[in-house]
């Protein structure tokens, strides 16, 4: 099903405010690239599921994992920086794609 045009707003708004926190507070020589490849909203915009891609050195679960540790973190700064009505649930999922070109 078709994303509507308010979901792909705030999917964009999402990623690109993730985007900036994860390079600043996870992102480092050992970590390698952590990159935001997709975030997809649901229809009521309460969760905001993330796709992100780990190119390097360190394991992408052990990044994962740091992430989801840190999601209550991230949930309150994306809030912080966003003027939404609803402050979605973050749910990361790990991004292959990009492993595959």
């Amino acid at each position: 099903m078709e994303e509507s045009r308010r979901q792909k707003r705030v999917s964009n708004l999402i990623k690109e405010e993730l985007s900036r926190l994860v390079i600043e507070s996870f992102q480092d020589a050992t970590s390698g690239l952590i990159t935001i490849t997709r975030v997809s909203m649901s229809k009521d915009l309460k969760n905001a599921h993330v796709y992100l891609s780990v190119l390097g050195h360190s394991p992408k679960q052990e990044i994962l994992d740091l992430i989801n540790e840190r999601k209550g973190y991230l949930r309150k700064a994306v809030a912080s920086h966003t003027k939404l009505k609803y402050n979605p649930m973050l749910i990361f999922y790990g991004d292959s794609s990009s492993e595959h070109q």
